[in-house]
């Protein structure tokens, strides 16, 4: 068996698509369609370099993109004082914090301040309680890119046996709440879990997201299943320079599985593009 591969470019790119009709209604209707992203400079290129691709996709969809840049030396305070001035801000309905904070930062405490109806990461504790009562949509990025990319394999999650490896607070916690949502029958599983190799083997859809680069081998995965790879690793490859893999053992896993997402260019870019779609949904409710 050769898995089909999830592409996320291709998903993210129909996402997009969308998105650039649905932001021309939102201005024919009157309204705005805006980001306002804060980005601490903390000598993090992969931060810089995603917030500048972030400001490009923005421009390609029409989104007004306000990239907010703090000094290296921002406190707690400044952060705050910035989040603050964003949430009283009326002409501001999109707020969202890049990382990395400074280390001496409590990110959390950061994220706890965003308007809970103007938080599009979803990371405000706020919007990740309320997803389990499924009364708000802004739910982390990543977790609705994880279940996006499920949905657009054709396999529906009702009744499916669901194996999430990995139990972060924005990540693995919400994907399994999501997919509760949509009916599939879900085991969490953390690195204290007690044969979680044999639990991985039973899922239908193995989702791994735990941050150990290719820790997952074809022994793990049930012939035909569905396998997304949120994992991303830097690793050093065979010539001595740096390579991006993700938690899943690709060429392996790929001979077993029915489907499974690559590291890079699966979940990254639709994740981008569920970032960019709750925007737009925020948007549209204030012309409505």
């Amino acid at each position: 068996m050769s898995a089909r591969i999830i592409d996320g470019k291709r998903v993210a790119a129909g996402i997009k698509d969308d998105l650039s009709r649905r932001v021309r209604a939102v201005r024919d209707a009157g309204g705005t369609v805006r980001l306002d992203a804060v980005l601490v400079e903390s000598g993090d290129t992969g931060a810089r370099v995603y917030a500048e691709n972030q400001g490009r996709t923005c421009g390609q969809l029409g989104i007004d993109y306000r990239l907010h840049k703090l000094a290296r030396s921002a406190d707690r305070d400044d952060i705050a004082a910035r989040i603050e001035q964003l949430n009283d801000d009326p002409d501001v309905h999109a707020i969202m914090l890049h990382m990395p904070v400074p280390e001496s930062v409590d990110a959390y405490s950061l994220q706890r301040l965003i308007d809970p109806d103007k938080d599009v990461e979803g990371v405000n504790p706020s919007n990740i309680g309320n997803i389990v009562y499924g009364r708000s949509s802004l739910a982390p990025c990543t977790a609705l890119a994880t279940i996006q990319m499920i949905r657009s394999t054709g396999v529906e999650l009702r009744g499916r046996r669901m194996v999430v490896v990995g139990a972060s607070n924005v990540v693995g916690k919400p994907i399994a709440v999501l997919a509760m949502r949509d009916e599939a029958t879900v085991i969490s599983c953390n690195k204290f879990t007690q044969g979680i190799e044999a639990l991985a083997r039973s899922a239908d859809v193995l989702v791994v997201g735990c941050g150990v680069a290719e820790l997952v081998g074809a022994e793990w995965v049930k012939p035909g299943a569905v396998v997304v790879d949120v994992g991303v690793n830097r690793v050093p490859g065979p010539n001595g320079k740096m390579r991006t893999v993700g938690d899943v053992k690709f060429s392996a896993v790929s001979e077993v599985a029915g489907w499974i997402s690559p590291v890079p260019g699966g979940v990254g870019p639709v994740t981008v593009a569920m970032l960019l779609r709750t925007v737009v949904e925020v948007a549209e409710r204030l012309v409505s």
